[in-house]
């Protein structure tokens, strides 16, 4: 597996996302491939590394910029409540100043 640090972007202030610390960079875990039905499999390294278990749910987040979908983000849906806000606020403004 091949990570690539991105550049570093806004980030969402501790007391906005109390279960994540704040972000410095984004990374890039794996490139996924989709299957014919639509199906895609996180590696088991990266369920490892974010604790994700068999029957726990996750919210599957994107962005539009100009009509079309340029973004997908995962998160655990337990965490949606505290999170969002602080993570995408700083996103759509930044997509907005493009």
């Amino acid at each position: 597996m091949v990570k690539q640090k991105l550049p570093k972007t806004t980030a969402p202030s501790a007391e906005s996302s109390p279960d994540c610390g704040p972000c410095t960079c984004c990374t890039v875990e794996a490139v996924l491939s989709v299957d014919e039905r639509g199906q895609m499999v996180l590696p088991k390294e990266v369920r490892q590394k974010a604790g994700i278990v068999t029957g726990d749910k996750l919210a599957l987040i994107s962005w539009e910029r100009n009509g079309e979908v340029c973004c997908l983000a995962l998160l655990k849906a337990g965490n949606l409540s505290g999170m969002v806000q602080g993570i995408l606020n700083p996103l759509v403004q930044d997509l907005k100043k493009e």
